[in-house]
């Protein structure tokens, strides 16, 4: 039997979620259901999508292959329902959105653009705060929908949470920086090289993690707010950083060149994606948001 688009879903879920467990609380469903669905999608594919272990799912190589095909098709199916849909609903009407600082610098312009592109009429209102502040307005029905951290949403049983983007951590190292000879660096290599630290949302948390588990634990000789900072302070020799491909660019703004290198072992990741009230339904303007922000997501 073919693979359906129930187990592209399922599946798109688990491996978000790291878990069984996750993936059917964010879906409302069976555990066991979550399970069927992605062992009939390997058996479909022949291939193993998740390692299991005590703690979870750890996606395979070939699995983290497949699910960029996976989001790309349900991504396809979006914007199919997205084009029909679109012309029997309002084009007008007003749309309270919340962002994040981070996210409002590289995520939330290919969305908003393609969301005005479809609909130049909605009255956009948009609040640009921290993600703790933002959930608290969704919860309390000040804002719509929310573009933020999804791994850093609390409450889930107020909040529906849906993730468009999982960003891993990379290491920034300037052009010529001898670490750059190789192509995976093993994580205990940095502690001879002093980092800059970026203090943003919870990358702040996710670097602080890693760089406790090198030894003997790196120098941190710069702590920055400023994405473009670090990338400067990099880009001139100050120190190498720990960051999401999602922050990522190979210029600083001096136009100096920053490459990029893997680090052995398990490193966090970021997720981006939506975030709305549960159990109310979303006005016209919210809805085509949130289909906008689908399509718009898996390019990236």
């Amino acid at each position: 039997m073919p693979f359906t688009l129930r187990q592209l879903r399922f599946f798109v879920a688990a491996a978000e979620q790291g878990s069984v467990s996750g993936a059917a609380r964010v879906l409302s469903i069976s555990q066991s259901s979550v399970t069927e669905a992605i062992r009939a999608l390997e058996d479909d594919l022949g291939v193993t999508l998740f390692d299991r272990q005590a703690r979870g799912l750890q996606i395979t190589h070939r699995g983290s292959a497949f699910l960029r095909h996976a989001r790309a098709i349900l991504a396809d199916v979006a914007r199919a329902r997205e084009a029909f849909q679109g012309e029997a609903e309002p084009a007008t009407g007003r749309l309270s959105l919340g962002v994040t600082s981070l996210v409002a610098g590289y995520v939330l312009s290919d969305i908003l653009a393609r969301f005005r592109r479809a609909w130049p009429q909605v009255e956009l209102n948009v609040i640009e705060d921290s993600g703790d502040y933002l959930q608290h307005l969704l919860i309390g029905g000040e804002l719509d929908v929310a573009v933020l951290l999804t791994s850093s949403v609390r409450d889930r049983l107020a909040l529906q949470v849906e993730t468009l983007l999982v960003s891993a951590f990379r290491l920034w190292l300037p052009l010529g920086h001898e670490l750059a000879q190789q192509e995976a660096i093993a994580r205990d290599e940095l502690a001879a090289h002093p980092l800059i630290q970026l203090m943003v949302d919870e990358i702040e948390e996710s670097t602080r993690a890693l760089m406790s588990t090198i030894r003997p634990p790196p120098r941190v000789t710069f702590r920055t707010r400023s994405v473009e900072a670090v990338r400067s302070l990099v880009a001139t020799g100050a120190g190498l950083a720990l960051l999401p491909d999602l922050v990522y660019r190979p210029w600083s703004l001096e136009g100096d060149r920053i490459e990029i290198r893997d680090v052995s072992g398990d490193l966090p990741t970021v997720q981006v994606g939506l975030a709305w009230r549960r159990g109310a339904p979303l006005p016209p303007a919210a809805l085509n948001f949130v289909r906008s922000a689908r399509g718009a997501m898996p390019d990236r």
